[in-house]
């Protein structure tokens, strides 16, 4: 036999049950960072919108003018993506709770055949 039939393949998860179980332990923070990042990248975004609507009596020239309006831009891309992303943690969250449980019976459904058996 050669050296590769002998071994056992490395794989980066044990098993699914192992899977789902430190994605479930994750999720929450996942979907919290980005709720956070929205309210932050939303708080930014009203200051620079304030800084632009008062440039002309900070007196900012026409270089910091465009460099806040694209950080008002970036600001807006920033909040688009993190909606989004809470927005696919919400829908998911559902899904892999579901996916949970039903792992969760098929378990206690074996373990009680083995039992019995």
């Amino acid at each position: 036999m050669t050296k590769e039939t002998t071994e056992e393949k490395q794989y980066p998860i044990k098993s699914l049950h192992d899977f789902l179980s430190e994605l479930d332990s994750e999720w929450t923070k996942f979907r919290n960072g980005s709720l956070i990042g929205l309210a932050s990248s939303t708080i930014l975004f009203i200051i620079v919108v304030g800084i632009i609507l008062r440039i002309r009596r900070i007196g900012l020239g026409f270089i910091d003018f465009i460099l806040l309006l694209l950080a008002g831009v970036f600001l807006v891309y920033s909040i688009y993506v993190m909606y989004r992303q809470f927005r696919f943690f919400n829908r998911w969250e559902r899904r892999v709770g579901l996916l949970l449980h039903l792992e969760e019976e098929m378990l206690e459904e074996k373990l009680s055949k083995e039992k019995k058996a």
